[in-house]
């Protein structure tokens, strides 16, 4: 039945036969429209948490603090008692909460309005125990229970003292933790001095119990509920005493006149921050701190400071960066897939190739095959398409539809423009040219357009993989440049595939070998053929691309956390007043290094932004005073100094300054290179004979047994960060996308191999089948099928891998894999090679395979009728 020059038997009739690849077009097109409508979503779900978690790591840096002077209470003789001091603390909270604007207002946590004391040592004997005073306030405040004594009160209503009076009596309360340890009862005076020698006069009014620990305010001041070992130095334990709006003016009398810092303190909230609501706050952050005071300000205007703005700023960055990063392997995907969507298309028009041309010399005009042929396609096409979108949405609520449109448009149009173009070539009148310039000019018309096409790949190659390396991943083709590269590389192979299988069949007509020359003879027949060998390459060399790179980024945490702790463990010794000497610290390193499993302990100084002048120029950098040999390898001299720098500030040769408070500058000269250090990009090492009196406030710890020796000190372990980092949300995911792209990509090339081997498969046993009446035996006819596969099958195995790991390590340094792995520098390439060897040999297995189940579906043929009319197909 025809209806509007269509033939509906003729379409369900195909649609029947070839069921098969029909259904493996859309299982591709299925699977790809899951990957290519979810990565784009779950992205942004990433980015979501990426930000959640620096600010959660981050910690304090993350912190807005609003910090304001008291007002003066200089009186003529002395200094006058504020009653009202508590207030005073409630209304800085509240104007910090009116400048902070309502949209970053929802993205923090209510304040907490805090007033610290300097800390104090305690001087009944012991020199490692020392005292802090602290008033928490802020919505509902740290509520209390009195278990003894009472809550502290004021010492007097109003009161003016004199000028070098004696210490002014301040009551406080201790936790029933601190009452324990620090052995004190209520009415008990405390015998505390600040770093000055001068006393100070504090009772202890009552020990409290807290009612919620779990307060968020509590966790401003943790010493409040249980003393701080380490708090002030190494073996210092730090004890709090808790003040009250009826003490809070006593306390503010009892220290100088700005001891007492008064202090609000702004926490985001991780649970409400987004990937798009922290890139508008954090212009808001940054104008606050552009408009507060300075801390030099003679005033009560509010000073802000906050590390805000730097975390959202390097989150930023990395979100980007990683935005690029799966756009890259997103793109792989969608080549691998186009690629054997065309390969079967191309098997589906073959296999219709003689009902095509039938229909073409009965009358149906092109315009109707093609239409036939798009409805088909379209209605697989579109029906997996929606089934793979509606999977996506499912899991991030949306579907990225570009990056499903290349797949669906070639699943949709492939099959019906290679069929116009069978049918109209088969069945065209116009005849070859009897002039045989003529034929010449047509062939090498023909060879120039093909020429002039792969000539654009190559240059767009080119462009991509200059502007990726010139202008990193702000370039405009960082997402296509190494796809368009591997495609270059594989136009190249189809380029010498022929020649090389000519030349192979040379020398089988030298020997006497007669499988050789069949199969020689296949495989050049064969060569020709540009697309299955770009399927296959492609497929082969993104699939090592994506290897390469989740390797390199693997071994890239394992060094970013070498370089970030600078050994199995370092120890951060408090820099305070309290912080131990170098007699302490070196005691400390004595009893590490004797601990069993520690094999190495070094210790040292570390200051950033030491104050350093290169060359007569300020250049502020990481100074790190340190054994030279141990930590290095290299002696220097107590006048040399390595040095590393991002900006060229400190380079070798320069003339290295570093300044001391009240001591004359120390001047040494720069002779090599520095390791990355923590993160800097700015590191200055000085060898501890270079003068420099600074005490020790670090210690590296190298063994199995670092951590056991190095427990209950503050520590940071090279494991622990190689494995949060690793578990961040952008590394991991990207690392989880990065595996998904190279098995994709190795079944997509599978698949292009077994579509390869289908569409050459007729011709193939129609030369074996005829070959065998000559004498041949089944496994020799496999040996000679073999041998045709085997070309493509080897360009596939060693040229894919090998062209993968060219561009991953061309591309590698300008994805800037380095802002995801933590390290100063970008990773080195590292190939995989186990894992390359097995794609080679995957690929070289799956010739003979393939040839096996040909052999088996094709067991039944008879000779008669091959000799009569061919192989069937």
């Amino acid at each position: 039945m025809i209806i509007a020059g269509l033939h509906r038997a003729s379409i369900r009739g195909r649609f029947r036969a070839d069921a098969g690849p029909l259904t493996l077009s859309a299982l591709v097109v299925l699977l790809v429209s899951v990957l290519a409508g979810a990565v784009p979503g779950l992205m942004e779900q990433t980015a979501d948490a990426a930000v959640r978690d620096a600010v959660r790591v981050a910690g304090d840096s993350a912190k807005i603090t609003v910090t304001a002077r008291w007002e003066p209470d200089d009186t003529l003789t002395g200094r006058a008692r504020a009653p009202r001091l508590a207030e005073d603390v409630n209304d800085l909270r509240l104007r910090a909460l009116d400048e902070l604007g309502p949209e970053l207002r929802t993205m923090l946590r209510p304040p907490i309005a805090a007033v610290t004391s300097p800390t104090l040592k305690v001087t009944d004997g012991s020199v490692l125990r020392t005292f802090r005073m602290a008033y928490l306030s802020g919505g509902t405040g740290p509520q209390v229970t009195w278990t003894a004594g009472t809550a502290p009160a004021a010492t007097a209503e109003t009161a003016e003292i004199e000028w070098f009076g004696p210490p002014w009596r301040v009551q406080v309360g201790v936790s029933e933790a601190t009452a324990n340890q620090f052995g004190v009862r209520p009415g008990a005076l405390l015998k505390l001095a600040d770093e000055r020698g001068n006393t100070k006069n504090v009772q202890v009014s009552g020990i409290f119990r807290p009612v919620d620990p779990a307060d968020p305010a509590w966790a401003e001041a943790p010493w409040l509920l249980n003393p701080a070992a380490g708090a002030d130095g190494i073996g210092t334990t730090r004890f709090g005493g808790l003040l009250t709006a009826e003490s809070l003016p006593d306390a503010r009398l009892a220290f100088e006149r700005d001891e007492l810092q008064r202090t609000v303190l702004f926490v985001p909230d991780p649970a409400v921050l987004t990937w798009e609501a922290a890139r508008r706050v954090n212009a808001t952050v940054v104008t606050l701190q552009a408009r507060s005071a300075s801390s030099s300000a003679v005033d009560t205007s509010s000073t802000w400071r906050t590390g805000l703005d730097s975390v959202l700023d390097d989150v930023t960055t990395q979100v980007e960066t990683a935005r690029i990063q799966a756009g890259v392997l997103l793109a792989a995907i969608l080549a691998g897939a186009v690629l054997v969507l065309l390969l079967a298309a191309d098997l589906l028009v073959r296999r219709r190739s003689a009902a095509l041309v039938l229909a073409r010399q009965r009358g149906a005009s092109l315009t109707s095959l093609g239409v036939e042929l798009l409805i088909e396609s379209a209605l697989v096409a579109l029906l997996a398409a929606g089934a793979g979108c509606a999977v996506a949405a499912l899991i991030t609520g949306a579907v990225a539809t570009a990056w499903v449109a290349p797949v669906l448009v070639t699943a949709v149009a492939a099959v019906p423009a290679y069929g116009m173009v069978h049918a109209a070539s088969a069945t065209r009148d116009r005849r070859l040219p009897a002039n045989r310039s003529a034929r010449r000019w047509a062939q090498h018309t023909g060879a120039l357009r093909r020429a002039a096409a792969e000539a654009a790949v190559v240059i767009a190659a080119t462009a991509g993989i200059v502007a990726l390396n010139q202008r990193g991943i702000g370039s405009g083709l960082p997402v296509l440049a190494p796809t368009l590269a591997v495609l270059a590389g594989a136009i190249l192979l189809v380029r010498l595939l022929p020649p090389i299988t000519g030349l192979v069949l040379w020398q089988a007509l030298r020997s006497r070998r007669p499988l050789a020359v069949f199969g020689a003879a296949r495989a050049s027949a064969t060569s020709g053929r540009a697309l299955p060998v770009a399927a296959l390459v492609t497929a082969a060399a993104l699939a090592t691309f994506a290897l390469v790179t989740a390797t390199t980024v693997e071994r890239g945490l394992t060094g970013g956390a070498q370089e970030t702790v600078g050994a199995d463990v370092r120890v951060d010794l408090a820099s305070s007043p309290a912080s131990p000497s170098s007699s302490s610290a070196a005691e400390a390193a004595r009893r590490i290094a004797a601990e069993p499993g520690v094999t190495s302990v070094l210790i040292g100084h570390v200051t950033d932004n030491a104050r350093i002048v290169a060359d007569g120029k300020l250049a502020p950098a990481r100074l790190v005073i340190v054994d030279s040999r141990a930590f290095t390898g290299t002696q220097l001299t107590g006048r040399q100094a390595l040095v590393r720098s991002a900006t060229g500030a400190l380079h070798e040769g320069a003339t290295v300054e570093i300044l001391q408070q009240g001591k004359p500058a120390i001047q040494l000269t720069a002779t090599g290179a520095a390791p990355a250090i923590g993160g800097a990009t700015e590191v200055v090492i000085v060898d501890v004979a270079a003068g420099l009196t600074e005490p020790p406030n670090t210690i590296w710890v190298n063994g199995p047994g670092a951590p056991e020796a190095t427990a209950g000190l503050s520590t940071v372990s090279r494991s622990e960060v190689a494995q949060s980092r690793r578990a961040a949300p952008l590394v991991s995911g990207l690392i989880r996308l990065t595996w998904a792209t190279a098995v994709f990509l190795l079944v997509a090339g599978l698949l292009a191999f077994a579509l390869t081997a289908a569409a050459s498969a007729p011709a193939r046993w129609l030369t074996v089948s005829r070959l065998r009446t000559l004498g041949l035996t089944p496994r020799q006819g496999r040996l000679i099928a073999v041998g045709e596969l085997l070309p493509v099958a080897f360009v596939a195995a060693v040229g894919g891998p090998a062209l993968g790991i060219l561009i991953a390590a061309l591309t590698t340094g300008p994805l800037a894999l380095r802002l995801l792995t933590g390290q100063v520098t970008d990773p080195a390439t590292v190939v995989p090679w186990p894992a390359l060897a097995a794609v080679a040999v995957l690929f070289l297995v799956t010739a003979p395979i393939l040839v096996r189940a040909e052999a088996a579906l094709r067991r039944r043929s008879q000779l008669a009728e091959v000799l009569r009319v061919g192989a069937p197909i």
